[in-house]
């Protein structure tokens, strides 16, 4: 694995990959479920495939995927978290009830794409262009987007796998910039005993979390291990339901090819309709070996939103 596993081109930082040329625009294909499709992936969600995920709770355990954030965790671009705790008609030992009932509120400024995260189908586009053909200059407002909203998408009930790529690489984390292979990923179903299969949830382990979110959080955030875009295809072929990491990106940074920034983000999202969950906590599921679990997640149904701040829990 640590010959296979390679090392992304080392730009100048995040800044220095924007000012590349972009990749160029590809014919745009209909969805395989209709052109009128908003949800991609999720179409794979059915009584029958949630009913065979059910099967995999084994013991009873139950585990958070999503992290805890406040103020000070980093995120991409400009993205922060602000809380404030009010107590409303409440000023100066004012009682709002006879009773003397009194209440915390909270007013939250925040983005949605900070710490542990869904993509969804309406977050990513290449060239003006999202999921299934759909312009953005038709359906993104500033008031919210008109399709493919975080609140059309499905409860999410499906078999999930975590690959432990760290563990296959010999090391307690991945380096930044690297990326893995289809080989590599192959190499890791058979060890694990854990095939990736239609209608799958499947996170990768690379341990950059849980090494370096709290230890450097600029660097954390500026660079990270990820999938390579064939990676991406095999997934993508694979017919996934989504793919996610212990990463902020699930991508490599800097990019595996020069200028194509977020390049897996392109092909499963925008070519293929399956979205992606970020800075997923994998590593209680390795040391566990819990390679293979019930995945549920219920995001927050806030309308004509393009991602959505998660907790998806497994269940083994």
């Amino acid at each position: 694995m640590k010959k296979t596993i390679k090392t992304g081109l080392l730009l100048a930082g995040m800044a220095a990959t924007a000012l590349a040329l972009p990749a160029q625009a590809k014919e745009c294909k209909p969805s395989k479920w209709g052109a009128d499709d908003e949800i991609g992936s999720a179409n794979l969600i059915t009584p029958e495939s949630v009913l065979k995920a059910s099967q995999l709770v084994k013991r009873g355990k139950t585990q958070h995927l999503g992290i805890v954030i406040d103020k000070t965790t980093p995120a991409f671009g400009p993205r922060s978290l602000r809380v404030q705790i009010v107590q409303p008609g409440q000023e100066y030992g004012r009682t709002p009830f006879p009773n003397g009932f009194i209440y915390n509120d909270e007013v939250v400024q925040t983005w949605f794409g900070i710490g542990s995260q869904l993509d969804g189908l309406g977050h990513p586009g290449v060239h003006g262009m999202f999921y299934n053909c759909n312009k953005g200059i038709d359906f993104v407002h500033t008031e919210g987007v008109s399709k493919m909203g975080i609140e059309k998408v499905p409860p999410m009930a499906a078999r999930g796998v975590v690959l432990d790529m760290a563990g296959h690489a010999g090391v307690a984390y991945l380096k930044g910039g690297e990326y893995f292979s289809v080989a590599d990923v192959k190499a890791v179903e058979k060890a694990q005993g854990t095939d990736i299969r239609e209608g799958d949830v499947v996170l990768f382990h690379t341990g950059w979390t849980e090494a370096m979110l709290e230890k450097d959080p600029e660097k954390w955030g500026s660079t990270e291990p990820g999938i390579s875009e064939e990676v991406a295809q095999y997934l993508a072929d694979k017919n996934v339901l989504a793919v996610g990491a212990d990463t902020w990106g699930v991508d490599v940074v800097p990019p595996q090819n020069k200028g194509n920034i977020f390049g897996g983000h392109i092909i499963l999202m925008v070519e293929n309709g399956i979205y992606m969950l970020e800075t997923m906590q994998t590593g209680p599921l390795v040391r566990d070996k819990a390679f293979e679990f019930f995945f549920v997640l219920g995001p927050t149904r806030i309308r004509g939103t393009v991602q959505a701040i998660i907790d998806p829990i497994a269940i083994y």
